[in-house]
């Protein structure tokens, strides 16, 4: 193709305006360098911008899951692509892990200007919708933040996000948290032998599922209002039924929901107690209630516990000497020791409690595992002395929390007052919740093959225990837990601890001793205690410890 011709100046100003004027000839000559087009530059760097993003496509598909590091550039932005996938490899869980990563590391710092939208899905060969939502997510969990006009931008305090996972903490001191604190801080893989709760499998997650579609067509107040002061009357007056099945007369009126059964004993102890006011629990007993006393600051004093209820004895000379101001106890399904409270015991405790003006907090948690149902305290009482609790999260889900107290009527009426000063409104959308799962009959068939699987699970259990030497205190009639003596002359905080080295979190008996007597104790829950790694490990651990 022939070269463009142009025109050349060959002299002043004069010759210029003689060329105009046409006195003399235009001179025209072929340039020495041809020009290139404005438009010729941009795509050749088009093209290789795209070549460039077609190798990282080519990466991200042949690793979808992790892509190979990247620079991107944008502005004074640099970032290096490792986006691990999150939510299940989902492309906007990519797009957020990145930039969480550069987050991390300080490759972007607070006030840092992320990539455009546009950018950034180039880069990372996504739509622009995906990094949008990805962005906006970021957003919400103030990770980076929106400005208006001129884009998004990193956070100016950045709270870590899941850096690395929390390893085991093996110095921390076997107290009544230890467990709960390794138990629930693990990851997934951690086997937990020493926890209060069945596996996830074990819960009715069908008929969860069921009643949340149902919750999902209820009326717009149930999703978004405050609940009553004393909770949702449906789910009263069921609870009121059931327990009638259990001896307990008590009204809809005298029954208040709460959170938890945690949340439960909290507010009873803030109605009850005074700071350095004594409470008296069984030895052993579930260690929650010493640190949950402890955070109240009461005097806590403890009564020896056998297979039939506290020791009676002991009990009443407990009682007179120290004069408390609140038994909290599990009468049926004693936790941890599985044993059940009898008939001729409960009398005794309240005939001790009446004498000495002692009210008394039954922890009925477990009732619902009882293959027959054991002896109330607040069916012998009839809610007089006696204050029955109660939850579901052993039963049917630990997230819908809630639980219940029952009571006689005018500790109920300031009970809600102090649950509107502490808390306001109750959690209705859980009490709902439990209520469409508890009144349909799939949660008693649930029940009756819970209880059937965990006989099965205790007799496994205790039998290979038996084969390490670890001998169960007692047989228990229901429940999912096993109380055992280990064998002569070991530790069973060592042997927790040895254990927690290997992923397997267990229960050793002085987290749930006030006088620190269990040592040679450990609670195994028998529904985790399935598969063969359980038991190698706390093998290796008692051979370590001996």
């Amino acid at each position: 193709m022939p070269a463009r011709a142009t025109v050349r100046n060959t002299g002043s100003k004069s010759s210029t305006a003689a060329r105009v004027a046409g006195s003399e000839p235009l001179k025209i000559s072929t340039p020495r360098k041809p020009l290139i087009h404005p438009l010729v530059v941009f795509s050749m760097a088009f093209s290789f911008f795209m070549s460039v993003s077609a190798e990282v496509a080519g990466v991200a598909r042949d690793n979808p899951i992790q892509l190979d590091k990247t620079v991107m550039h944008h502005g004074a932005v640099q970032m290096d692509v490792a986006a691990t996938a999150e939510g299940g490899g989902t492309r906007v869980g990519a797009v957020m892990s990145a930039i969480r990563q550069r987050i991390a590391n300080r490759s972007l710092t607070p006030g840092s200007k992320l990539p455009s939208v546009r950018a950034f899905a180039t880069t990372m060969q996504v739509s622009t919708s995906t990094v949008v939502d990805a962005y906006e997510r970021l957003v919400a969990e103030g990770v980076i933040a929106s400005r208006p006009g001129s884009g998004f931008y990193v956070s100016g305090q950045v709270v870590p996000l899941a850096l690395a996972e929390i390893g085991p903490r093996l110095d921390r001191a076997v107290d009544p948290l230890w467990v709960s604190r390794q138990s629930l801080e693990s990851s997934d893989a951690t086997l937990k032998p020493g926890c209060g709760w069945l596996p996830p499998s074990w819960m009715p997650e069908a008929a969860l599922r069921k009643g949340l579609r149902g919750l999902s067509r209820a009326e717009d107040a149930a999703l978004t209002d405050y609940g009553t002061p004393l909770g949702f009357p449906p789910l009263r007056q069921l609870l009121a039924r059931r327990m009638m099945e259990r001896g307990i007369e008590a009204s809809p009126d005298c029954i208040m929901l709460a959170e938890s059964g945690t949340q439960a004993i909290d507010l009873l102890c803030r109605f009850f107690l005074e700071t350095g006011d004594t409470v008296l629990v069984d030895d052993p007993c579930y260690f929650n209630f010493h640190a949950l006393l402890r955070a109240h600051r009461a005097k806590i004093v403890s009564v020896p516990y056998t297979p039939t209820g506290p020791d009676i004895e002991a009990f009443a000379k407990v009682v007179a000497e120290h004069r408390p101001r609140l038994y909290i106890t599990n009468s049926a399904i004693h936790n941890p020791t599985g044993a059940v409270l009898s008939p001729v015991v409960a009398h005794r405790v309240l005939k001790v409690a009446d004498q000495f003006d002692l009210t008394i907090v039954e922890d009925d948690i477990f009732a619902d595992f009882e293959l027959t149902p054991a002896p109330r305290l607040a069916a012998f009482d009839g809610l007089s002395r006696v204050v029955h609790i109660g939850s579901f999260s052993k039963t049917l889900s630990a997230s819908a929390r809630c639980g219940f107290i029952a009571a006689r009527p005018e500790w109920i009426e300031g009970l809600v007052d102090l649950k509107i000063a502490t808390a306001f409104g109750g959690g209705r959308l859980s009490a709902e919740l439990t209520y469409n799962v508890l009144r349909d009959g799939g949660y008693r068939k649930h029940m009756e093959a819970l209880r059937a699987r965990l006989s099965r699970a205790m007799a496994e259990t205790g039998s290979r225990l038996r084969k390490l030497g670890i001998e169960p205190w007692l047989e228990p009639q229901s429940g999912m837990f096993l109380w055992c003596r280990l064998p002569a002359g070991l530790d069973a905080a060592g042997i927790a601890r040895e254990a927690l080295a290997e992923n397997v979190v267990l229960a050793p008996g002085n987290a749930f001793s006030l006088s620190q007597s269990a040592g040679a104790f450990m609670r195994f829950n028998v529904s985790q205690c399935l598969g063969d790694r359980v038991f190698q490990t706390l093998g290796r651990a008692l051979d370590l410890i001996r």
